[in-house]
């Protein structure tokens, strides 16, 4: 049985060959396995930690593709579902000189977008010591319900619930709607990670102290929140200590599932630590900077090759780097 059950959706992306260009000028792409869930759940498998992705792709040859990437990576897909009405999505990828994405999504619908709740085993669900979920899956229904009915379980069996805000203004009809849906998702979570935008986008503080109060307050289900703050680390907190993790450096090629890497490494280092959600809040500054310390080299390491699942490194690789 997985430690952690993944929902959320599974994609292609398309990389640029070229770095520092528009979309409008990328002469070539390669294709990728994507989607910021199906990264954590590639990730968590990486590290050594038994994994599942929950989630609905197109029966189609990208669909597939993404089936036996995940298998190859030891990611259980037994729960992961074919659709024959709708095809795979897909997000079309440039990156700046930097390395940083920008994203061209292709789903009208894609198969992402219509797992219903009673495609949900709640046999399933409770096997598991932990789940996580993003936020693409909120935007409609059915996968809104869907996601909300399987996070619903998860609280009910005392999983260790994650959740990544993960904001793609271009897929929301309103700004507003995204912050609404975001929010109400912090219902059931106990550890959230997020960006700096995206702290500032549903807290309206762009300090990370104030804004990370804020939705902690507003919130008392979350037990723990870290911050990705790109090259400088990032920021957690929690009842019991806050604090900031300096990054490594590496060389930046692509940042494409950089976020979804830390997500990987936090629980990989929390289900290291605990044996039930509630004791998160007993985790010290000590446990929760080498918690993120980990983080933090799983993030960098992704940053060092194209795309995210292919990117992802190995435990032996993250050692390597804390070590060095």
């Amino acid at each position: 049985m997985p430690d952690v059950i993944c929902l959320g959706e599974a994609l292609i992306d398309f990389i640029p060959f070229e770095s520092g260009c528009s979309l409008e000028e990328v002469t070539a792409f390669r294709k990728a396995p994507g989607g910021a869930p199906a990264n954590v759940a590639a990730g968590l498998s990486k590290l050594g930690n038994p994994s599942a992705f929950l989630g609905k792709v197109g029966d189609d040859p990208f669909g597939h593709f993404l089936a036996n990437t995940f298998e190859r990576n030891g990611v259980d897909v037994s729960h992961m579902l074919f659709d024959r009405s709708a095809l795979t999505g897909l997000a079309f990828v440039s990156l700046s000189a930097a390395g940083v994405p920008e994203f061209m999504f292709y789903r009208n619908p894609s198969a992402d977008m219509l797992l219903r709740p009673d495609e949900i085993r709640p046999e399933f669900i409770r096997s598991a010591r932990a789940f996580h979920y993003g936020s693409i899956t909120l935007i409609s229904e059915p996968s809104k319900s869907a996601t909300e009915t399987a996070a619903n379980l998860a609280r009910e069996a005392g999983l260790l619930i994650s959740y990544d805000p993960n904001l793609r203004k271009p897929l929301w009809p309103s700004l507003d709607h995204a912050r609404e849906q975001m929010l109400a998702a912090m219902a059931w979570p106990q550890f959230v990670k997020m960006s700096e935008e995206e702290l500032e986008f549903l807290s309206g503080a762009a300090d990370l102290a104030e804004g990370s109060g804020r939705l902690m307050e507003a919130y008392p289900n979350i037990r723990l929140m870290a911050v990705t703050c790109g090259a400088d680390g990032c920021y957690f907190r929690s009842a019991r200590a806050e604090g900031r993790i300096p990054s490594f450096r590496v060389e930046v090629v692509d940042t494409t599932g950089a976020g979804d890497g830390f997500v990987a490494g936090t629980l990989s280092g929390l289900l290291g630590r605990i044996s039930r959600p509630e004791e998160i809040s007993d985790l010290g500054a000590d446990d929760l900077r080498e918690v993120f310390r980990f983080a933090n080299a799983v993030a960098a390491l992704t940053t060092t090759k194209p795309g995210a699942i292919t990117a992802i490194p190995g435990r032996e690789d993250v050692e390597g780097l804390l070590q060095a």
